[in-house]
């Protein structure tokens, strides 16, 4: 009987893939080349066909590419119907519908969420609609941050220091424009990479000349008479007189829409097995609803099985295939999704790249390099084991190291390497912040159980 409907499925089947982003393109692409024959429908909340983001921070605030020329290259013709610039607003799993903004249900046989997230706003609304004031997610406000970039702000303030805010503060020194970044963490990178790698981070801000306030939170943001950004206030005391403020602070899943749709769905992502198959609040797996993207957590053979939820180029890529393949195919047939994290940033001339999953370090071990030369590799351990490591312009090592993930190597790292300087002969803490505490930007959420967590009450039937 399944046998029969997959062969059905792929022949004239219904798929709707929620979210026109790289993960639903790439799971279009893949469901096409094996030999999916029936109605695709991609659906996205933004006017633009799937473009790529990673430019946005990098080359378009420089000027070296346009927000409105980054759509992502197409591997093959998918002929499918495209829904853009109508938001998908709520799901009906009995019925297999997916209701759009515009009033419009559109029917499924299988359903692939790829929403992703979007950034986080300035929590105050009235602050965050000053003329200046700028998140940074879409080609959109790529375009009119760049626009009001060259037209020579006298102060750039960016709230936040990870990998987003990091990468805005350096276009803007690389374009000789005051700034000032403000992070509520000891140093940049946090989040991410812990203190040990932060120092080194803030180091690098200050030498390229930027303004860098560490261990602060902005209270509030001043505008003047005709609604324009004038001023950052922060909890020292300090007041930043600026024209245009980047809230950086992070993402947030795109889930709201699934809010009494039954999915196990909520500010962590959307919960699914290795096999890309959602979850219902119960815990039961679903076998007609898939995810990929950032708006998925699943659990990982590699790290203890837990669920991760991955803000990365590469496994949105690596998820949505995988995806894809198992909804039209036998479940003998379907595999999991193992794709090692991996993470890039280019920032002040610096490389920065990571594999594994940092956060969970409890300890960082420099093996190759130095870390005041700028140009190193740190290893990290968790549980006697390498669970990650990081480069600073020293990429070659990370393949080595991705295999000494995966292969389970002990920590600390037992090897004599040649260019081991004397900071690297044992393992200190990584210094990662109390991870009840928010800080900006970690490319990796650990999302297994939280203590802060609301249980579910289930209430018995009356008889």
């Amino acid at each position: 009987m399944a046998a029969d409907y997959i062969e059905w499925l792929r022949r004239e089947g219904r798929i709707v893939v929620v979210g026109a982003s790289l993960a639903g393109l790439r799971a279009a692409e893949t469901l096409r080349a094996e030999g999916f024959a029936g109605s695709l429908t991609m659906i996205g909340d933004e006017p633009h066909d799937p473009y790529d983001r990673p430019p946005l921070s990098k080359a378009v605030l420089l000027g070296m590419a346009s927000a409105h020329h980054t759509e992502l290259p197409r591997r093959l013709e998918i002929d499918a119907k495209w829904r853009l610039g109508v938001a998908a607003t709520g799901l009906d799993l009995t019925a297999k519908k997916v209701r759009l903004a515009d009033g419009d249900e559109v029917e499924y046989d299988r359903l692939l969420i790829t929403t992703g997230v979007r950034a986080r706003p300035w929590p105050d609304r009235s602050e965050a609609s000053l003329d200046g004031v700028f998140l940074l997610r879409t080609r959109d406000d790529a375009a009119n941050l760049y626009r009001r970039l060259k037209a020579g702000p006298r102060r750039v303030f960016v709230i936040g220091a990870g990998f987003s805010g990091s990468e805005v503060a350096s276009a803007c020194r690389e374009m000789d424009i005051p700034v000032t970044v403000a992070e509520r963490a000891g140093g940049p990178l946090v989040g991410a990479l812990g203190g040990v790698i932060g120092a080194v981070a803030a180091d690098l801000h200050r030498e390229n000349g930027v303004d860098l306030r560490t261990g602060v939170t902005v209270t509030a943001l001043q505008g003047d008479s005709v609604g324009r950004v004038r001023a950052a206030h922060l909890s020292d005391g300090s007041v930043i007189e600026t024209d245009v403020v980047i809230v950086s602070l992070g993402a947030i899943r795109n889930t709201d829409w699934l809010t009494g749709s039954g999915l196990a769905a909520g500010p962590r992502g959307i919960a699914c097995d290795a096999g890309c198959r959602a979850f219902d609040f119960r815990g039961i797996v679903t076998d007609d609803v898939f995810v990929a993207g950032d708006v998925a957590r699943s659990p990982h053979a590699l790290f203890g099985y837990q669920f991760l939820s991955l803000e990365h180029w590469g496994n949105a890529v690596a998820q949505a295939e995988v995806a894809a393949h198992n909804m039209i195919s036998h479940g003998a047939d379907r595999r999991p999704h193992l794709w090692v994290p991996a993470f890039w940033s280019s920032q002040f001339g610096v490389s920065i790249k990571s594999v594994g999953v940092p956060p969970m370090g409890e300890e960082i071990m420099i093996t190759q390099g130095s870390l005041a030369e700028r140009r190193f590799v740190g290893v990290y351990g968790h549980q006697g084991r390498i669970i990650a490591a990081v480069s600073f312009d020293n990429t070659r090592w990370l393949e080595f190291y991705q295999r000494m993930i995966e292969e389970g190597a002990p920590f600390p790292v037992e090897f004599p390497t040649v260019d081991r300087r004397p900071e690297g002969r044992r393992p200190v803490p990584a210094d990662f912040p109390d991870p009840s505490l928010p800080t900006h930007g970690p490319t990796v959420t650990l999302t297994g159980y939280s203590p802060s967590d609301r249980r579910l009450v289930f209430t018995p039937a009356r008889h």
